[in-house]
């Protein structure tokens, strides 16, 4: 297992500063009211793919020598890490193949196409996914990126905590949403290193538990195919991202989906922004939990914005 190094985050940022945003961070006088917080929303939504993982796909992209590029990249993904690994390959100019659950939001599927990447349909379960995939892979010969256990995505994803730093003085703690722990992990890489008096909570749908279950019981459990709203949110811990999680995160919040969505209602209500149901999560357990947050400064991830306009969740 190949940790990453706060050194990898340094080298990422500048691999990918031609390819990805700078984000910007809000703030909401409603929120901070609401929860007796102050909330720094730092938003990817407004990332290039429209999603955080265009910061640890295009480090994995960049990364590759002229011969691993020559073959393509590949990978399995409900959506936001297919997407944003065709963005990365199409800048590169080299191809992309996604293996995709049949049930993936369609928007997320004509971001893969439209950005070059060509899909392989899976049953929505872990056990599917990995053995279509490991087809596409034989067939193809192409290089392997992990939406979240790989070491050049968990660097580029440490990117989006470090420039929240760079943006936001005296922070108390930094929430984020919790799937396979891509994001967690590039957090906790970067703020054990510069910040490390700083507290790292993970969110996560109560119907898609797993990582709080693993965090308590002190090993990773694996759920095949949970259903939550926060479709990005499906995946389990591997054993580089449960590395970060189980050494440095402070806590795991739960959400209910209809808190989930509530969450997002709000967000797109008062803040006038679009983010998916997996970025809400953020606020649902900050609004659940407000005692564990009341009085501290709070880096709100929002990990994206790809939805679909079609189905929205409150509809």
């Amino acid at each position: 297992m190949q940790i990453p190094t706060y050194d990898d985050v340094v080298a990422a940022h500048e691999r990918i500063r031609p390819h990805v945003h700078e984000t910007p961070v809000l703030t909401s006088r409603t929120f901070n009211a609401m929860t007796g917080a102050e909330l720094f929303f730092k938003c990817e939504n407004f990332q290039k793919a429209g999603v955080f993982k265009a910061r640890g796909a295009s480090n994995a992209v960049f990364s590759l020598t002229e011969d691993q590029a020559a073959r393509g990249v590949a990978t399995h993904s409900s959506g936001n890490h297919g997407l944003s690994l065709s963005y990365a390959a199409g800048r590169r100019g080299i191809p992309c193949h996604v293996v995709m659950p049949r049930t993936a939001p369609e928007a997320k599927k004509q971001a893969v196409r439209g950005y070059g990447g060509t899909i392989t349909e899976c049953e929505p379960s872990t056990s599917s996914r990995e053995e279509v995939f490991a087809q596409v892979v034989a067939e193809t010969g192409a290089e392997f990126v992990h939406p979240y256990n790989d070491p050049r995505v968990i660097a580029g994803q440490g990117t989006c905590s470090r420039e929240l730093l760079s943006q936001v003085e005296g922070l108390d703690a930094v929430i984020a949403p919790i799937g396979g722990g891509g994001m967690v992990s590039g957090t906790c890489l970067t703020l054990s290193n510069i910040a490390p008096d700083v507290e790292i909570f993970a969110a996560e749908p109560k119907q898609a538990d797993d990582a709080y279950r693993s965090f308590k019981a002190g090993h990773i459990i694996a759920d095949d195919a949970p259903e939550t709203v926060a479709d990005g949110l499906k995946v389990p811990l591997k054993d580089l991202t449960w590395h970060f999680v189980s050494n440095h995160v402070t806590d795991i919040l739960l959400a209910e989906e209809d808190e989930i969505i509530d969450a997002m209602y709000l967000i797109w209500q008062r803040m006038k922004i679009v983010v998916e149901p997996s970025s809400a999560v953020t606020l649902a357990t900050i609004l659940k939990n407000r005692d564990r947050f009341a009085g501290k400064r709070v880096g709100v991830i929002l990990t994206g914005g790809n939805v679909d306009l079609k189905k929205l969740p409150w509809m």
